[in-house]
């Protein structure tokens, strides 16, 4: 692993921090705000890696939905109110404070999503 900036990832994490922050602020329920929003989340996750870090892709993937699922879990067993830190406003909008299986099977189809454009991306194009 080696680090190095790379605009594209580093452009596609500032769009897709705009987008989630659009979301959060002008979407309060439905679909675009809960599933596309953590399928999303995963993804700008993965571009803000790849933005400073040449790592394998299938490497980052796994290591951004592990961590994305251990956040989810953390909100199953409630880790802010065992910290005591359940009226922390910052740590519950980044951690969250529901847990939903809904939310894991959006992680898991966003970096699906990712792993599938990374493979395409990197596959030769054949000319027919």
């Amino acid at each position: 692993m080696t680090y190095k900036i790379n605009k594209t990832y580093l452009s596609l994490t500032l769009l897709f921090l705009l987008t989630e922050i659009l979301i959060a602020v002008y979407l309060k329920t439905g679909f675009i705000r809960y599933p596309f929003g953590d399928f999303l989340s995963v993804i700008l996750l993965y571009c803000c890696f790849k933005s400073f870090l040449k790592i394998d892709c299938f490497k980052l993937g796994a290591s951004v939905l592990t961590f994305a699922f251990l956040i989810e879990f953390a909100q199953y067993f409630n880790l802010l109110e065992l910290l005591n830190l359940e009226h922390h406003k910052l740590l519950n909008i980044i951690l969250g404070s529901t847990f939903h299986v809904d939310d894991l099977v959006a992680y898991a189809f966003g970096i699906i999503t990712v792993l599938i454009i990374e493979y395409l991306k990197s596959k030769p194009h054949e000319l027919h």
